[in-house]
């Protein structure tokens, strides 16, 4: 398997889902409850995750020939999807709108157990993530392409659970400004990888060398 492959697919896999970032709102979603129920949530949400994730790297390329869409067409459009987060990482607002979808849900569920909705969908496995699985699994066709992908992915969702169990340490640790820095450094990294998927888009339809 090509190494740069798999470093591409962490790096994307990573800044999308963005562990970091998700870890104050996993805080802020869980506060006042025990460490056991802490840990519980925490490990639901990162298996209904890597559940759904492991769902559209199988059958995403399968589902997009059933209407009809290209794959081409679909790196250009998942592009300019992961270009949008990009921009929306660089300037907050992809931070905002994940910290209202955590307000709404704890109104609507009044704090029970968010660790299907909003942690899992659309926090983790979100569109971006989706996305993602699909474009990277349509670089690699085939079954070898396919298990790296999820095996990737796989670890990326394991560094969130990791980072999960340390919630308290790592906010402590890098601070508000920390997390906005780093966030900001993984925004550039995705915005660079964006235009990479809509050139391989263009090239597959012949117009950019």
């Amino acid at each position: 398997m090509d190494s740069a492959f798999l470093i591409t697919a962490f790096v994307t896999l990573f800044v999308i889902i963005d562990p970091i970032g998700m870890t104050p709102i996993f805080v802020a979603l869980t506060q006042g409850m025990t460490a056991a129920r802490r840990r519980a949530i925490a490990l639901r949400a990162c298996i209904t995750s890597v559940l759904i994730l492991i769902v559209f790297t199988a059958f995403g390329e399968a589902v997009l020939d059933f209407v009809g869409i290209s794959m081409p067409a679909f790196r250009i459009a998942g592009g300019i999807l992961l270009f949008l987060t990009a921009l929306d990482m660089l300037f907050e607002r992809r931070t905002k709108r994940r910290q209202g979808q955590a307000d709404q849900a704890e109104e609507e569920d009044d704090g029970d157990d968010p660790s299907v909705f909003p942690l899992a969908v659309p926090l983790i496995a979100g569109p971006g993530a989706i996305t993602s699985v699909i474009l990277l699994a349509g670089q690699k066709p085939g079954l070898e392409g396919m298990a790296w992908v999820m095996g990737v992915m796989a670890g990326v969702i394991a560094i969130v659970l990791l980072l999960f169990l340390a919630a308290g340490l790592l906010e402590r640790a890098l601070g508000r400004t920390g997390i906005n820095v780093v966030t900001r450094i993984l925004g550039m990294l995705l915005a660079a990888l964006a235009v990479q998927f809509v050139l391989d888009g263009l090239k597959g339809f012949g117009l950019a060398g």
